[in-house]
């Protein structure tokens, strides 16, 4: 299924929400944000464009290597371990978001941004679920 043809209305409003959960955040954050949520959610597809996307903005290799395991790497700064935590805990919804990865992500992020931050993370899940479920793959269109 493509959602961009047989759900137009739906796709577009993804889109502008998309669009408007990235206001005001570090571009490489994002794609930080969005390659982890896929992995936890193993939409290939989105992996493989949003690795694509890090590789163009300068992301390392090893940074987007070892984003899997982030917690034992020391290639990230305290703002993405955050964001990368908050990520996890909203993506894994049911376990609930704790209060030290809320506050945590509170302290690096002012009040706009976290808000963003986390539209920015229902966003990505949505993209997710939708890909997943109509089994987008990398090369689909």
């Amino acid at each position: 299924m493509n959602f961009t043809t047989v759900a137009p209305k739906v796709f577009k409003a993804v889109l502008a929400l998309d669009a408007a959960a990235r206001q005001g955040l570090d571009p490489v954050l994002i794609e930080l944000v969005q390659i982890r949520a896929s992995q936890i959610n193993r939409c290939a597809y989105c992996i493989d464009y949003h690795t694509g996307d890090a590789r163009k903005g300068g992301e390392s290799e090893d940074r987007i290597y070892q984003l899997s395991a982030w917690e034992e790497s020391s290639l990230y700064t305290a703002a993405e371990r955050a964001a990368l935590a908050l990520t996890e805990a909203v993506t894994r919804l049911p376990e609930g978001v704790p209060d030290d990865v809320y506050d945590e992500a509170a302290r690096h992020f002012g009040e706009e941004e976290l808000a963003h931050l986390i539209a920015l993370i229902l966003t990505v899940n949505a993209w997710n679920r939708m890909n997943v479920t109509t089994r987008k793959t990398p090369g689909t269109a």
